[in-house]
């Protein structure tokens, strides 16, 4: 299944519009895919992507499509870095107190 990301809107911002849009996609889009199901998140129209945003959307659908998830026109520099921000692992042993 391939998502146009623009539907969500051309500015995807905030922590708070981000959980909006995916549980609105949960109950519309989402309902009923098999959890193996691929889901391709085509980002070709967005203009701006912030990171909490990201973080809302990503996270949720993860928690049902696990490792099941692409992503497509992701040139763009705000969609670029913010993906990166969301999806690459933190190393944590930068954190670790001695």
């Amino acid at each position: 299944m391939v998502v146009d990301m623009s539907s969500f809107g051309e500015m995807l911002m905030s922590r708070p519009a981000g959980r909006e849009a995916i549980m609105g996609a949960s109950a519309y889009i989402f309902d009923g895919l098999n959890s193996n199901e691929n889901i391709v998140l085509d980002f070709q129209n967005v203009k701006m992507l912030a990171p909490s945003w990201a973080d809302e959307f990503i996270t949720g659908l993860k928690s049902k499509f696990k490792n099941n998830i692409d992503y497509l026109n992701t040139d763009n520099p705000s969609v670029k870095a913010s993906l990166k921000t969301v999806l690459e692992p933190i190393d944590v042993s930068k954190y670790k107190r001695n």
